[in-house]
């Protein structure tokens, strides 16, 4: 008499029982990018002020420049220097500007979600490959430029000694370390694009 063969079955070891508990959680997380679209407004709210900002400043180069009114801080200035320092407050207020609107739409297309803009005739050239490396290396740059020109506002007013020789050091020594970490931040974006690319 032959016995008939056992018949097992099959125990479910790795069930996803917790599946639907794993799917909310994820869900949550996903969703929690959204907790940085205020901080993205937030930073729309300081281009505006510093829209005012860059009014105010452009005002007080048309006042100097047309009107001959001295401006109080640049007294001990000359005529080219005080035009030449108001500019550059221009251009700082414009750098810093460029920076906020980097991180908006940078930061939101990167960490928050994607905006949708293919095909857009004002799509920025760098938005279409941004990413988070790319991101930092520009911010890196444009952190330099300004530093550049707040080091070159420094020397201006050193010739008529408001800015001593320390604070000159210091700020080169600052402006030294800006590009140092920005060389850096493009250097290991580099290697890990190389180390990133298939090898055939």
């Amino acid at each position: 008499m032959t016995s008939s063969p056992s018949v097992t079955t099959p125990t479910v070891e790795n069930a996803p029982v917790d599946r639907p508990y794993r799917q909310s959680v994820s869900s949550l997380i996903f969703f929690s990018r959204w907790l940085q679209l205020p901080l993205y407004l937030g930073l729309i709210v300081a281009q505006i002020v510093y829209v005012w900002q860059f009014l105010k400043e452009l005002w007080h180069l048309i006042d100097f420049a047309i009107f001959g009114h001295e401006v109080a801080a640049m007294a001990d200035f000359g005529t080219e220097a005080t035009t030449m320092l108001i500019v550059l407050g221009l251009v700082d207020v414009v750098m810093i500007s460029n920076l906020l609107i980097m991180v908006i739409i940078g930061g939101y297309e990167t960490f928050v979600s994607r905006m949708r803009l293919d095909g857009h005739p004002d799509q920025p050239e760098w938005l279409s490959h941004v990413n988070a490396n790319v991101l930092k290396t520009k911010l890196a740059m444009s952190i330099i430029g300004i530093s550049s020109i707040h080091l070159l506002r420094t020397f201006i007013e050193s010739s008529v000694g408001h800015v001593t020789g320390e604070t000159m050091m210091w700020q080169t020594l600052i402006h030294l370390a800006f590009v140092v970490s920005a060389l850096a931040l493009a250097w290991i974006d580099r290697m890990s694009q190389g180390t990133a690319r298939p090898t055939h």
